[in-house]
């Protein structure tokens, strides 16, 4: 396969042929082979459609569409996770070279550097090959060092199926009664943060509240790798960017949040609210972006109120000008969470404050 890889990479790039399609390809195999086929023609169309996107022989287990992460640690098997905790498959890269020669393609794949010196990288794919059930591949890798045995690769499946209130209802995260009282929220333009922890579910529900927003409403969208693509007809994505090799050129969440203020917004929305950006983005909230929204990481719905104080600590607010800025801005807040039945919605409260405790959630409804 490495011969006629390489073959078929010469033949698209005389032929000045860019991304190529499964019919490219072809051509190109048939072309190397001087016009000699076989039977195995689809398949090696198959593998090198692989290949050129990124995912090499990462596809495969993205092929089950249950499959939401698939991860490499270095040599060894390839593991998974279908929703329900982590699972080795029969996939194993047998040696460190390979892994890293994985984690270069997809970030060159992704259009991002990643060499010794930035030995990290973020990115996604959505030129996906055929037989990938998702929309878009988020793809983090590391190399070694630091990471210690050999490059570590994490590829989250962002899947269109699993992108609406009802499918996600179908799926067992929420009822119906909640389905009808998430959509009652966002078509009366309360701003919602979805809080939970890491893989509980919190960038799916939120793609799926934007998904109700009215078309008639244009959604200013932060992120720093896309993630979410909502099914909506205007959305606006900006997407953060990180220092050139001589330290300029940085572009962060808080200067993009900044810039959304003045591209005529309906509703701000940041992908993960994760530091400084929350002073402006609690600005958005609290001037007239009602129906704005975001995510945030916390392990509790009661964890959330001090994590959002944390982080107005990174910008400077104190924990007094936090809570009000967040009880007045911020309608509801939704709570998910990985449980042994799988992802649901846990619990909906509203953030009041009291002279006693400050910023606190006050539920609306809970699972238990």
């Amino acid at each position: 396969m490495s011969g006629l890889l390489a073959g078929v990479r010469d033949d698209l790039a005389r032929r000045g042929v860019d991304t190529p399609t499964p019919a490219e390809i072809a051509v190109s195999v048939q072309r190397v082979q001087h016009g000699e086929t076989d039977l195995r023609i689809v398949d090696d169309v198959r593998s090198l459609a692989r290949e050129f996107s990124g995912l090499g022989e990462l596809a495969v287990p993205l092929a089950d569409p249950e499959v939401t992460d698939v991860l490499l640690n270095g040599p060894g098997p390839v593991w998974i996770d279908r929703g329900s905790g982590m699972e080795p498959t029969d996939l194993v890269i047998g040696d460190a070279t390979r892994c890293r020669e994985i984690a270069v393609r997809l970030a060159t794949a992704c259009g991002v550097r990643l060499d010794d010196v930035r030995p990290f990288a973020d990115g996604v794919i959505t030129d996906l090959p055929a037989g990938v059930t998702a929309q878009a591949v988020r793809v983090h890798a590391v190399l070694a060092p630091p990471a210690g045995q050999g490059a570590c690769v994490s590829l989250r499946a962002l899947s269109a199926s699993h992108r609406s209130l009802a499918s996600l209802q179908d799926a067992g995260l929420f009822s119906p009664q909640i389905g009808d009282l998430l959509r009652d929220l966002v078509h009366r333009r309360e701003s919602i943060l979805v809080s939970g922890g890491t893989g509980a579910g919190k960038t799916t529900l939120l793609a799926a509240l934007l998904a109700e927003v009215p078309e008639r409403e244009r959604i200013l969208l932060v992120e720093d790798t896309p993630e979410l693509f909502p099914d909506h007809p205007h959305v606006i994505g900006l997407r953060t960017r990180d220092a050139g090799v001589d330290g300029a050129g940085e572009i962060d969440v808080r200067t993009l949040v900044r810039q959304s203020l003045r591209m005529r917004p309906d509703r701000i929305v940041v992908g993960e609210i994760r530091g400084a950006e929350i002073a402006e983005l609690l600005l958005a909230f609290n001037t007239g972006h009602a129906g704005s929204a975001g995510t945030v990481h916390a392990n509790g719905v009661d964890a959330v109120p001090g994590r959002l104080r944390a982080l107005g600590a990174l910008a400077g607010l104190p924990d007094t000008a936090v809570d009000r800025q967040v009880a007045d801005g911020i309608g509801v807040v939704v709570h998910v969470e990985r449980t042994s039945a799988g992802r649901r919605v846990t619990s909906i409260g509203r953030f009041v404050v009291d002279d006693a405790d400050g910023l606190t959630v006050e539920r609306m409804w809970d699972a238990c």
